[in-house]
């Protein structure tokens, strides 16, 4: 959990510094963030390709590997759907829809709010946000008591670019390739998904 509770102190750090303002007004007035990003997924897809190993999970799996994003869609939708059914003043077409962004949480809560209103859109926000967060700082524990695809099933479709170096350092290099592989399904299949789920009546 060290790693994890770094990762987290550095977000929480960078909230009071954005809150507080006192960083530089180019670094406020600029995203870098997804420069920083480009730069990390660059050395882990090094790391991934100078590892030989890392190409026979692949080769061993086959078509399996597309149980990968269909078992982590279908999962997350079911459980929605439960919470859905659960939660006063949540629906179950509603608590789908938000599920489907996959922690795809820029993309999907744009569609949510143009399709049912910024309600919705900012709940669906939160939601793959926290999703993301959580597999961040818990994918040790996840790997650790639920096996090497623990990490890429939490982070959806985030599993190809910001959770994917935490899953890579936790499940092995060879799961790296799918982790990208699963989150780059996920993520076509966001705004087909939530359009598809708010416009049918469940």
């Amino acid at each position: 959990m060290k790693n994890s509770l770094i990762i987290l102190i550095f977000f929480l750090v960078g909230i009071f510094m954005g809150l507080l303002k006192i960083l530089p007004e180019f670094l406020v007035a600029n995203d870098y963030s997804m420069y920083a990003l480009y730069a990390l997924m660059f050395l882990v897809g090094i790391s991934i390709g100078a590892d030989r190993e890392s190409w026979k999970v692949i080769r061993q799996m086959n078509l399996k590997i597309l149980l990968v994003p269909s078992g982590i869609a279908a999962g997350t939708l079911a459980g929605s759907a439960i919470i859905g059914a659960l939660v006063p003043g949540l629906n179950i077409r509603e608590s789908m829809a938000v599920g489907a962004g996959f922690g795809y949480y820029s993309l999907s809560s744009i569609f949510i709010s143009q399709i049912s209103g910024e309600t919705l859109g900012v709940i669906a926000l939160l939601s793959n946000i926290m999703r993301e967060i959580f597999t961040l700082l818990l994918t040790p524990v996840l790997v650790l008591y639920f096996g090497n695809l623990a990490g890429i099933a939490s982070g959806g479709a985030t599993s190809m670019d910001t959770t994917m170096p935490v899953i890579v350092k936790y499940s092995g290099k060879e799961w790296g390739i799918v982790a990208v592989f699963s989150g780059v399904v996920l993520s076509v299949a966001v705004p087909f998904l939530v359009s598809f789920i708010l416009k049918v009546n469940l």
